[in-house]
């Protein structure tokens, strides 16, 4: 019966142990049913190229040249000889003073001119008079001395002879200045006469350049004077740009072309972009900039300039202006979407090549389009998390698929 037992005892622990065996084979056939798949991830690899890095600035328009219509006498606005906002050229007549007080003025000047020519004549003919007979005196005074001398004539003939002679030489001098006055009268009125043609000539304003004229300020009948702003003509083709550039921004930019920005022949290039988003159909370029910086605002204004040929640009305008200030020469890039920022500082995800999840700190330079600059902390070749890096953790192992950028991307 012992014998027996034990021979009992033995099976059972067998089938138990067969059981168990085979309870654990089917645990981990279910276990490694059960295990979940690496999770596909869009995976892009850290390019190097050289980059132009731009300024992005908001600037103000302003014409090439701005020219105030003001009239130079007073008077009443008779008529506006021209449509606002039309093109005007250089001398047309855009407003009209009554000309008539102006036109009295200039006949009155005219007659006194007139008056003071007629008067040089007679005080030519009296000098001539006084002339004559200062001539005769002096014949009498040349005679009478030696007879006189000699008693032949009374003493007294001769001092009326004397004093003859001075009077005549007093008249001479009298009608000379009298002579000198006409002509000073002559050339008084012939100003008086210029003049007044010029203030006539005044009473039609003219445009001073070329370009487009602004809204009248004005109503025909009002009385304006010289302080008066009738209207405004502008130049707008080319148009100026004013840029508020940083002194850091300055600095590169000048950096950049070797010192001669202020340089006619070394102009840089320039976009601008539209109110609507849309860029503009033309480069511009810098012409030079403001002798001093700003302390206040710790910038330097910037004179650039673009062809309107359209004139779809206008002063007062604001718009987007951006330059290339700088050609960063062999950057590391990645798209902006690999970079997450936790706490003021970046990192990447970065996939090893056994396909697992290192994260990684880098240092972040300026951004291009959609992608970013990375001074530091990946090297040329590395791939990376391209998107959901914040989804990824250290350690993991994914399934890695190409990045493709969205259609105008970097």
């Amino acid at each position: 019966m012992k014998t027996e037992w034990k021979a009992a005892a033995a099976a059972l622990v067998l089938f138990t142990s067969v059981s168990l065996a085979g309870c654990s084979r089917k645990s981990r056939a279910a276990g490694a049913e059960r295990q979940p798949p690496a999770p596909e991830v869009l995976v892009s690899t850290v390019v190097q190229r050289d980059v132009p890095l731009y300024g992005d600035w908001v600037a103000t328009l302003d014409g090439f040249v701005n020219a105030n219509i003001q009239p130079q006498v007073t008077g009443y606005l008779v008529k506006q000889a021209y449509r606002e906002g039309s093109f005007v050229h250089k001398d047309e007549v855009l407003f009209e003073i009554d000309p008539r007080p102006f036109q009295a003025a200039l006949d009155r000047a005219q007659g006194q001119l007139a008056q003071a020519k007629a008067q040089l004549p007679q005080a030519e003919g009296q000098l001539g008079q006084a002339r004559a007979q200062l001539r005769l005196a002096q014949i009498n005074v040349q005679r009478d001395t030696p007879l006189a001398a000699a008693h032949a004539i009374p003493q007294s003939q001769l001092d009326n002879d004397t004093q003859s002679q001075a009077q005549g030489e007093a008249l001479v001098r009298t009608d000379t200045a009298a002579i000198e006055s006409a002509k000073a009268a002559i050339q008084a009125a012939q100003a008086a006469v210029e003049q007044a043609q010029l203030n006539l000539g005044y009473t039609h304003l003219r445009s001073l350049i070329d370009g487009v004229a602004g809204i009248a300020q004005v109503q025909v009948g009002n009385l304006v004077s010289p302080t008066t702003v009738l209207t405004a003509v502008s130049e707008i083709d080319p148009i100026k740009v004013y840029l508020p550039i940083s002194e850091v921004e300055y600095v590169r930019l000048a950096g950049s072309r070797g010192g001669g920005l202020l340089s006619s022949g070394n102009s840089i290039p320039l976009e601008l972009v539209l109110a609507t988003g849309q860029p503009y159909g033309y480069r511009g370029k810098i012409l030079f900039a403001n002798r001093q910086m700003d302390s206040q605002t710790e910038t330097i204004q910037v004179v650039g300039s673009f062809p309107n040929p359209g004139n779809i640009l206008r002063p007062g305008q604001t718009a987007r202006v951006r330059a290339a200030i700088e050609l960063r020469k062999g950057a590391l890039l990645v798209p902006q979407r690999a970079v997450a920022e936790l706490q003021g500082r970046y990192q990447v995800a970065v996939v090893q090549p056994d396909d697992k999840i290192a994260i990684r700190a880098v240092q972040v330079g300026e951004r291009v389009g959609s992608m970013w600059i990375i001074n530091q902390g990946l090297a040329r070749g590395e791939r990376i998390v391209a998107e959901g890096a914040q989804a990824v953790r250290s350690g993991m192992t994914i399934s890695p698929k190409p990045y493709t950028p969205p259609a105008g991307e970097n």
